[in-house]
């Protein structure tokens, strides 16, 4: 099938999913130079960044319960609502505890659009044609969050003007999910949690998975704050992030399909302490100019971190696991950003502005070690051939059957040596 076949199902989807994101991306940074003009503390701001976070994953077992009793259009149309509001609330109301309180429905409310979205993607996509369309959607995704940074150029954070634009933005996403003639799609239940057993199995991708969060969640909450002590403008602001985001998208290929011909481990654990390094280079910076060229360099290596976990631990399930596995990879992973804003904002308030890449230094650094230590002491079974990898971003359940049952993937041909809970 023709690229243009290809998107004809899911281009309004795809509409959809750019504009949420172009809102999104812009309020997370937005939010950060208000709320550091307003004058509030490092570690307030944290704590309101991780109120998203923690909406985020409350949202994962809230999501699939509201879709299958209201519908995918009205829960799209509900959530869309809650969200352009909750942005103007933002404007008129400068209390940080009732940012504190917005940050979380938003995550909430948000985390629910997403999970309209791709399961309606997910619907629409043929199983010959998942790896494709799920590239495409992580381009978009990657592409509007970048985007988004670059609007930061239309006025100052005080400014009503982005306010209305974040809002603008989500009610225009309504459009294009309104005007579909297409079947809503069938939200299947929550895949039953497996933690426990995935802590007893494969502990490494799960530790990888909530410090690769601990790490993330830091970087999109505090680092304009940070950019903003460097003497950074809100134009250097959002190309400081822009930059980082690009990086990521461009690095995440190539170091994943690496991993899939080598010791994935192994590249993890280079990866980990690269990005540890670039990061502990970051306060050494000579310039910004240097500063925008250590922090593309990073997100390339960052963004790589989650997708690697992610592939790690499919090596090591059998097919009928990877969804509920990922889903648990998910929300640790969203557990780990919740907590880094609070955690990077308090080391910021004691250490200053260049607490924020010594953090994510010394939490990357703890990975690695943590790696080193299960190489030399553990052998981890890996389930017949490896998994390939896929670039993934913080989503919901509902894209995981598109980005691991594509079946021109055969991941799986040897016989099973262990199952989830290690047993023969």
């Amino acid at each position: 099938m023709g690229f243009f076949a290809l998107l004809k199902p899911i281009r309004s989807i795809l509409w959809s999913v750019a504009l949420l994101l172009l809102g999104n991306g812009l309020i997370n940074t937005l939010l950060t130079l208000r709320g550091t003009e307003a004058g509030f503390s490092s570690a307030m701001l944290g704590l309101i960044m991780s109120g998203y976070f923690a909406g985020f994953v409350c949202g994962t077992w809230v999501s699939g319960r509201l879709i299958q009793r209201m519908g995918h259009i009205r829960t799209f149309a509900f959530c869309a609502s809650i969200c352009a509001t909750t942005a103007l609330l933002h404007v008129i109301f400068i209390d940080p505890w009732v940012w504190l309180g917005l940050r979380f429905v938003f995550g909430l409310a948000f985390i629910t659009l997403i999970t309209v979205i791709e399961s309606w993607l997910n619907s629409q996509a043929a199983s010959h044609e998942r790896g494709r369309i799920f590239a495409i959607y992580m381009v978009v995704n990657l592409g509007a969050l970048a985007l988004a940074q670059q609007i930061l150029r239309l006025g100052g954070s005080g400014d009503f003007l982005l306010f209305a634009l974040v809002a603008i933005l989500i009610c225009w996403a309504l459009l294009p999910i309104m005007l579909t003639s297409r079947a809503q799609p069938v939200i299947s239940p929550r895949p039953k949690s497996s933690l426990r057993a995935l802590l007893h199995f494969a502990p490494l991708p799960v530790v990888a998975a909530a410090m690769s969060g601990l790490a993330m969640g830091a970087f999109w909450a505090m680092t304009p704050i940070y950019a903003i002590e460097m003497g950074f403008d809100h134009g250097g602001v959002g190309m400081l992030m822009s930059l980082a985001i690009v990086g990521g998208a461009l690095l995440q290929i190539p170091i994943g399909r690496y991993s899939d011909g080598h010791d994935r481990p192994l590249v993890m654990t280079w990866v980990v302490f690269l990005a540890a390094g670039v990061a502990l280079v970051m306060p050494l910076a000579p310039s910004q100019s240097t500063l925008l060229a250590l922090y593309c360099v990073w997100g390339g290596l960052a963004f790589a971190l989650y997708p690697l976990s992610v592939a790690q631990l499919i090596d090591q399930l059998h097919p009928d696991e990877i969804v509920a596995g990922s889903s648990d990879m998910l929300v640790l992973h969203g557990a780990g950003c919740a907590l880094a804003p609070l955690v990077a904002g308090v080391v910021m308030e004691v250490i200053g502005g260049h607490g924020l890449p010594l953090y994510i230094a010394a939490v990357l650094a703890g990975l690695g070690v943590y790696a080193l230590y299960r190489r030399r002491h553990v052998s981890d079974l890996v389930y017949g051939e490896p998994a390939h990898f896929e670039p993934m971003v913080q989503t919901s359940a509902e894209v995981l059957p598109m980005a691991f049952e594509d079946p021109q993937q055969d991941l799986f041909a040897e016989p099973p040596v262990a199952d989830l809970a290690g047993n023969p």
